[in-house]
C-alpha cells in the first residue's frame, strides 16, 4: 500500500444556517451539526482510501460555541491516523457571522471510518505522513484515542451483554 500526506484527504465544506436547520434559540440543531461532520468525514476517508466508507464510531462532538440562523458553517475534515482497514478523521467546524466577518472555533470531532471493497467487506487503506505542526499532534495523540476507543467498546460488549430486548406485539 502506497503512503498519503493529510492534506490529499482534506475536504472543505460551507454551508449557510437555513431556518430549517435551528431549534427554538435560533442555533442550529446539534443533529444537524453531526449530520454535517460525518459527511464531511467520510467524504474525507473516501479521499484517502478512494473505496466506501462506513462510519464505525464517533469517538467525540465536542460542541464550542452555538452557531446562529444565517452565520455560515465552514467544516474541515482530515484523516488523521489509519489502521489496515480503518481511518481516524478528524473535524473542525468554524462558523462566521457573515456580516461582521467574525468567525470563531464551534465545534470539533473525531470519527474512525472503515474502508470496503466490491464485496462490502473491510478492504486495506493507504498508510498516512503528517507534514504540518498541526498535523503532526493530531497524528502524535491518535494512538492515545484508539486505546480510549477500545476501552470504550469493551465497556459498551459488557453492558449490552447485560440488556434484555423485549418481545412487543
Amino acid at each position: 500500500m502506497n503512503i498519503k500526506t493529510m492534506q490529499d484527504s482534506r475536504t472543505i465544506q460551507a454551508s449557510l444556517v437555513q431556518p430549517s436547520d435551528t431549534n427554538y434559540h435560533g442555533t442550529i440543531f446539534g443533529g444537524s451539526m453531526m449530520a454535517y461532520i460525518d459527511e464531511v468525514a467520510a467524504i474525507a476517508a473516501m479521499r484517502h482510501s478512494r473505496r466506501p466508507v462506513v462510519t464505525a464510531s464517533i469517538d467525540s462532538i465536542d460542541f464550542l460555541a452555538p452557531v446562529k440562523m444565517g452565520h455560515s458553517i465552514c467544516l474541515e475534515a482530515i484523516v488523521t491516523s489509519t489502521g489496515r482497514t480503518s481511518m481516524e478523521v478528524f473535524v473542525k467546524v468554524i462558523s462566521e457571522n457573515l456580516q461582521t466577518g467574525e468567525r470563531i472555533l464551534t465545534a470539533t470531532s473525531f470519527l474512525t471510518f472503515v474502508a470496503l471493497d466490491e464485496a462490502g467487506n473491510p478492504t486495506e487503506v493507504p498508510g498516512i505522513v503528517a507534514e504540518t505542526d498541526e498535523e503532526k499532534r493530531l497524528m502524535a495523540s491518535a494512538e492515545e484515542r484508539k486505546k480510549m476507543r477500545k476501552e470504550r467498546k469493551a465497556n459498551t460488549q459488557a453492558f449490552i451483554s447485560e440488556l434484555t430486548i423485549e418481545k412487543t406485539i
